[in-house]
């Protein structure tokens, strides 16, 4: 017979605790999938006084580039540096072994903008937020 367990709902969870799940949660992939080489990656956009105007957020892992956030301040926006900065975290991500590259935005973002980079849309799930559309895109690197 198993011991009684407890279940605990928190919207503040420990910092030590939440990265034991992690760490088990990696553990347990290695055994499974092999040494995923992961490493953070960012690329960033500074202005002629050095002040931060966008920049991308994501890692590598398992050969996948993962686009967690790109931003670019509205005043430089279609001028080019997005694809600068994309294509820079995709050189990167290369240099680390990486053959695909996978991202997520939403219908009010910009997933024309990733299409135009070669990215292909492979999941959608509609109303989220309400009346949008959260999309899963991906590429061969």
């Amino acid at each position: 017979m198993q011991p009684e367990l407890s279940i605990e709902i928190t919207a503040k969870p420990k910092l030590d605790e939440a990265d034991f799940i992690l760490q088990q949660l990696i553990r347990f992939n290695h055994c499974c999938a092999g040494e995923q080489n992961y490493q953070k990656l960012a690329v960033f956009l500074r202005d002629m006084d050095e002040k931060l105007v966008g920049g991308l957020v994501g890692c590598t892992y398992w050969q996948w580039l993962y686009i967690d956030v790109f931003w670019i301040d509205e005043f430089y926006r279609k001028s080019g540096y997005g694809t600068t900065l994309i294509a820079a975290a995709e050189a990167e991500a290369i240099q680390r072994g990486c053959q695909y590259a996978y991202l997520d935005t939403f219908s009010f973002q910009a997933p024309e903008f990733y299409q135009k980079l070669g990215y292909v849309i492979f999941g959608e799930l509609p109303n989220f937020p309400e009346g949008q559309s959260r999309f899963f895109l991906t590429k061969a690197l």
